[in-house]
């Protein structure tokens, strides 16, 4: 396994349990959406904009199937602003 392929998996691990959805009062985690892998090789790619410009861009260009996948919605629209901080800090610590 390569440097690379560690830290896509280390980022996707704690991107798993640290970023979620907010949906009403209810969070679900990206790793039980099935959505973390994705967002780390989207933010391990926009990394050189800076963290907090990377965090914006992965979030904005992940979309989220909605009921039986006709519809989609910008993973951004999903996460509250606390959240884009979180995954922001997260990408300062690699």
């Amino acid at each position: 396994m390569t440097d690379a392929q560690i830290q896509i998996s280390d980022l996707e691990n704690i991107i798993s349990e640290r970023i979620f959805i907010k949906i009403e009062r209810w969070n679900l985690y990206l790793g039980d959406a099935g959505l973390a892998r994705n967002l780390a090789l989207e933010c391990i790619g926009n990394l050189e904009k800076g963290s907090y410009e990377a965090a914006k861009l992965s979030l904005d260009s992940i979309e989220v199937k909605i009921g039986n996948g006709n519809q989609t919605i910008p993973l951004s629209k999903m996460i509250t602003p606390s959240q884009i901080s979180d995954l922001a800090e997260i990408l300062e610590n690699l």
